[in-house]
């Protein structure tokens, strides 16, 4: 869809013409498992990738195609590749561009499940992760190696909401000719468009804020287009003959959609983390109203952060929106819109206080998520985050006396009402 249409139109419109089967104006959920060929020569032409088309709906639904186009279209991408989950999205975008021995800088700002998959679970890959702090671009170039396949980083962190200078991790990237990542979810297209400043490759999980709801959960893959990933030897999956379609080269036959291609035929083929129609159909449905809705995220989030830092009785608060906040400036030329709507704050008393004080809300939901329409907490040093050292979670932003808030949809007054009650009772 053209860009000369606005944010909003392409929200609602994006990927999503009347149905051509039946003139259905919403996406129809396309609930099946294969498709019918017109006969054996376009049966063979599909699985040769000759033609684009429908197999089976481990690879190609028209549900989730829809869905794909809709978020390529929002992100500025070429294409895009929907996952069952935010954590199968991450896979799906290291899986090309990794080997055995190689690895990645990541940011030491990251969601603690984002920490331990990069920490542990990759390793089982044979492949490693350097955690630096993006804040320290010298750190940034003096980390990557001649093994180092990629750069990862969250546009605004979890759980602090810390924004991160994207142009300028994207500058070292390209310097090193390697891709950077953004796991875009905290932000959503709404807030920040990664690939317009340098960015390679998108990650959501929809989960959250593109979703909005709390009913579904699912992850994608927003590929630029922009990468030339046959300019060095680096990157073979994509540059080098495929053994498994008789010598093509994903970048040689599919150019800018390169990336995407193989996220299809590669990666959900072989490693099935495939959404299912229904999620994409709730997923289409929230990002319908997401500018209605990060318009008053953001909007109550500034407000309760602004309180939570005039009370005596929180030592701190992270929130980027803050003119305090040494991430202000960034937020302010970065991200225009807002800074998000997740923050951190420390509570006087510590740990035992801030275990009481998500104990004592009433209205906040003391959940594993955020991005919901419902106002959201989690202790993150005791769930989220447990599972790392106390020197992690402080380097996250999630130490021990961290208080994590997603700030939902309801009167802001309520929910300042709501904390000044628990924060009695926390520290009282």
């Amino acid at each position: 869809m053209s860009d000369q249409l606005g944010f909003d139109t392409r929200a609602i419109h994006a990927g999503t013409p009347p149905d051509p089967a039946t003139g259905a104006r919403q996406v129809p959920i396309y609930q099946t498992t294969s498709y019918v060929f017109k006969d054996a020569d376009h049966a063979a032409r599909l699985f040769g990738l000759q033609e684009v088309g429908y197999i089976y709906s481990r690879l190609t639904n028209p549900t989730i195609g829809a869905l794909q186009a809709r978020i390529a279209d929002l992100e500025g991408g070429a294409g895009a590749v929907c996952t069952a989950s935010g954590h199968a999205a991450q896979i799906l975008a290291l899986f090309p561009l990794m080997a055995p021995g190689k690895n990645i800088v990541a940011s030491t700002r990251l969601y603690g499940g984002t920490v331990t998959q990069f920490s542990q679970t990759i390793k089982r890959f044979g492949w490693s992760a350097k955690f630096v702090d993006l804040d320290d671009t010298d750190a940034v170039k003096a980390a990557i190696d001649e093994d180092t396949q990629a750069i990862f980083c969250e546009s605004i962190s979890n759980p602090g909401g810390y924004v991160t200078d994207i142009p300028a991790i994207a500058a070292i990237a390209d310097g090193a000719g390697i891709p950077l990542i953004v796991d875009n979810t905290l932000a959503t297209p709404y807030l920040c468009r990664p690939i317009e400043m340098g960015a390679t490759l998108v990650v959501h999980s929809l989960t959250k804020f593109m979703t909005g709801n709390g009913t579904v959960t699912g992850g994608v893959v927003v590929d630029s287009g922009a990468f030339d990933w046959s300019a060095s030897g680096r990157f073979p999956s994509l540059s080098a003959p495929e053994p498994a379609y008789h010598g093509l080269k994903f970048h040689e036959t599919f150019g800018n959609l390169a990336f995407t291609f193989h996220g299809i035929a590669i990666g959900l083929r072989d490693l099935g983390m495939t959404m299912n129609p229904q999620a994409a159909h709730y997923t289409l449905l929230g990002i319908e109203t997401l500018p209605l809705r990060i318009g008053k995220h953001v909007a109550n989030a500034q407000k309760v952060a602004g309180w939570l830092e005039a009370d005596p009785r929180v030592s701190s608060v992270t929130y980027a929106g803050l003119e305090s906040s040494p991430w202000n400036a960034t937020a302010q030329r970065l991200y225009p819109n807002g800074a998000g709507s997740l923050f951190t704050f420390t509570i006087q008393g510590g740990y035992e206080a801030g275990v009481k004080l998500v104990d004592g809300l009433e209205l906040f939901s003391h959940v594993a998520n955020l991005g919901d329409s419902r106002s959201l907490v989690i202790h993150s040093a005791s769930t989220t985050h447990r599972q790392l050292t106390e020197d992690q979670q402080i380097a996250a932003g999630a130490g021990p006396d961290v208080v994590r808030l997603s700030i939902g949809l309801e009167d802001a007054d309520d929910l300042i009402a709501d904390l000044d009650q628990a924060l009695a009772k926390a520290t009282g």
